[in-house]
């Protein structure tokens, strides 16, 4: 069985003291890639040691973190442009926009979130979004930039059904990750309703662990109580939703 997490900081200082045990713990249980996203300029060499560690295991994106757009965004998104000329990546993410930490930054992070499509269509990759708090303003952007070349995932899925079907309407597949477990997470409510095809799993390591490591630190091999939940929930063997959610990820990231 072949799992793919296709969202996890592996940087995280959160992993400096036992990174290449939880590698080998996920490794060993089936899970074959982990895709990386950016968060700004101060995690790049970072991102980069990791592939050149695993060089057959890690893929990498390039972008800026709507948490982390502020008064010198425009230098970050010029590192982000100087990174996509000089070396491939799989994917613009995470990016986004965040309403639950910052409100006051929310135009800068529209311009962002706009500037950075337009690199993904440039470059013909796919985006990996993060939204929290802010689903109709996510929404309006993709509104603007809907089109063919407009593809890719929302990050950590946590909205409504109705939230889902609009993501699936701009070409976006659904992150699933720990939330699906928890009690008041809600998406376990309706989730089979969407089909099994239009999700791909992800950790969102260090955060976000799953039941019954929730308010824990999260690794990448937890991903298997992801994918045993939506198996109960969709009542399909979980090598069956191994199988389907690692398609959709390689189609995603075109790997």
């Amino acid at each position: 069985m072949i799992l793919t997490d296709t969202h996890t900081h592996l940087y995280s200082e959160e992993f400096e003291a036992d990174r290449d045990e939880m590698m080998q713990r996920a490794i060993n249980a089936g899970v074959s890639r982990f895709f990386v996203p950016a968060i700004d300029a101060s995690c790049t060499q970072a991102m980069y040691d990791l592939e050149a560690h695993y060089p057959a295991h890690v893929f990498l994106m390039a972008g800026l973190h709507p948490c982390y757009v502020k008064e010198n965004f425009e230098e970050e998104l010029a590192h982000v442009e100087l990174q996509l000329k000089q070396r491939k990546f799989v994917a613009i993410g995470e990016i986004g926009i965040d309403l639950f930490w910052d409100k006051s930054t929310l135009e800068i992070q529209k311009v962002a979130f706009r500037r950075q499509i337009q690199l993904a269509k440039q470059y013909q990759l796919p985006i990996v979004i993060h939204c929290r708090d802010s689903f109709d303003e996510i929404f309006d952007v993709l509104e603007a930039e809907k089109g063919v070349d407009l593809r890719g995932i929302f990050h950590c899925f946590t909205g409504t059904f109705e939230h889902a079907q609009q993501a699936l309407s701009y070409n976006m597949k659904l992150g699933i990750g720990g939330v699906v477990t928890f009690k008041n997470g809600k998406i376990d409510q309706f989730i089979n309703q969407i089909p099994i095809e239009e999700l791909v799993l992800e950790t969102d390591s260090p955060y976000l662990a799953p039941v019954p490591f929730r308010g824990k630190r999260n690794e990448s091999g937890h991903i298997l109580l992801v994918a045993k939940k939506l198996s109960e929930l969709y009542q399909i063997p979980i090598e069956e939703i191994a199988k389907i959610t690692t398609s959709t990820a390689k189609s995603v990231f075109g790997i």
